[in-house]
């Protein structure tokens, strides 16, 4: 009897173990759960940046008036990196008419320029602006060649809104480089005005 009672028991005991390890063995759906966050786990995405609401463009009128005139066209794209800090690229093609001469030469210029931007009020900003423009340097005996001279303009400008994103301004350069190429006088200041958009 004790031998009936006694093996009653083992296979009472191993069914209850099956039964608990049926219960605690992880099922695929268990699985698939734990592979799976919850939702609210899952940290929400950060915002992209607008590329495109920080991006300003417009254009210049260059004019030079005196012995050595010139009449050019600017435009440029930039990009504000700050609130108060913007930099950007301009391209640039001038008609230039050139009267230092017994003869008076007429000839265009070509290039481009990097430039960067600080507002230090609501409508004035301070501006520096490396640049390399392709000039047709002419020699004593006539003859010509052209050459890339280089610049870098120093200065400030001023900003007249017209609407909630456009605006006009003027601005005045000088170029601190004064390279010998340079068809320039000496600290000559730069006149251009301007309109833009998304400034």
């Amino acid at each position: 009897m004790k031998k009936w009672i006694s093996a009653f028991l083992v296979l009472f005991i191993a069914g209850e173990f099956h039964a608990i390890a049926e219960n605690t063995a992880p099922s695929a759906t268990d699985t698939d759960k734990a592979a799976v966050p919850e939702k609210e786990t899952i940290p929400p995405a950060k915002p992209r940046k607008d590329v495109k609401s920080n991006l300003f463009y417009g254009g210049y009128i260059n004019l030079s008036f005196g012995d050595y005139s010139v009449i050019g066209i600017e435009p440029m794209v930039g990009y504000k990196l700050t609130p108060k800090l913007s930099t950007g690229v301009k391209v640039r093609y001038d008609y230039i008419e050139d009267r230092r001469y017994s003869q008076t030469r007429t000839t265009s210029t070509y290039g481009g320029s990097l430039f960067t931007r600080y507002v230090v009020a609501r409508t004035l900003y301070a501006h520096i602006e490396p640049a390399s423009y392709n000039y047709e340097l002419y020699h004593l005996n006539g003859s010509s060649e052209r050459e890339w001279v280089p610049f870098l303009f120093v200065g400030a400008g001023y900003i007249q809104p017209v609407s909630d994103r456009t605006w006009l301004n003027v601005q005045i350069l000088f170029d601190v480089l004064n390279d010998k190429n340079s068809p320039y006088d000496e600290w000559i200041p730069f006149f251009s005005i301007g309109v833009g958009v998304g400034f």
